[in-house]
């Protein structure tokens, strides 16, 4: 058994080092108990023993966004460092681990360093075992499925670090077009508009691996309201409506 109250104190002592003021900090902290509640909610359905593990991967996975946040300013990856493998260098290489649960099995330990190494990543990389797939899943949908809220509850040009303007007159590239027609997530070199950003986190709907997180994303609307998208940009409005139409 994972001592729960025991992780969630070192989590609140840990990030207790950085700005809580600052909105980018407290999205991620809330947004971590969010993904944590998610995962252990995808994994009862699994009818899974080790719901402790899951819920552990939430808390965990997006550590190396706080100090992301620190170093750079910035939640994007491509000009920053790639916070999943920042996240887990953190906890398994330099040690931070230990601050939340020492006394994890070898088994658990490796289970929870591929999850974080592999949540934000296009696909899953090569030659896991099955347990390793199943838990990875379980983290990436509950991700997938907070983003969709967090897309909607804090403005888009914080996110994107892009204007108003931008969001409102940009256009949908070709292929970020193709992708929401194949169903398929969309590589972040393919962005290349402040509108395909807004895309490409809807097409992560086609990429929820369970049953189950299915229903939850079309149960919280956020998925709806995105697809709601205010633009001054015709050809982005058709793309949008057409979207909106198709999604489900």
């Amino acid at each position: 058994m994972i001592n729960r109250e025991g992780v969630r104190e070192a989590f609140r002592k840990y990030v207790a080092a950085y700005d809580a003021e600052d909105p980018k900090i407290r999205l991620k902290i809330d947004h971590t108990y969010r993904v944590a509640a998610l995962c252990e909610r995808i994994a009862k359905s699994l009818e899974i023993r080790n719901t402790d593990l899951a819920w552990l991967c939430g808390m965990l996975h997006d550590i190396g966004r706080f100090e992301q946040i620190r170093r750079y300013h910035t939640f994007v990856d491509a000009i920053s460092v790639d916070h999943a493998e920042f996240g887990a260098d953190l906890l398994f290489r330099e040690g931070l681990l230990e601050r939340f649960s020492p006394d994890l099995s070898e088994t658990e330990r490796r289970i929870l360093e591929t999850s974080i190494r592999n949540h934000s990543a296009y696909r899953l990389q090569p030659g896991l075992g099955e347990a390793e797939i199943m838990y990875c899943n379980i983290l990436r949908d509950a991700d997938k499925i907070d983003i969709f809220r967090v897309n909607c509850d804090t403005p888009l040009e914080e996110i994107y670090n892009v204007t108003t303007e931008e969001l409102r007159t940009s256009a949908v590239s070709p292929a970020v077009k193709e992708c929401f027609l194949q169903h398929t997530a969309v590589l972040r070199k393919l962005k290349q508009t402040a509108a395909d950003y807004v895309v490409g986190h809807l097409c992560l709907t086609f990429e929820l691996v369970y049953p189950v997180s299915r229903e939850i994303a079309k149960a919280q609307g956020y998925v709806d309201k995105l697809l709601d998208f205010p633009t001054e940009n015709p050809e982005t409005r058709e793309c949008f409506a057409y979207m909106k139409e198709h999604m489900w």
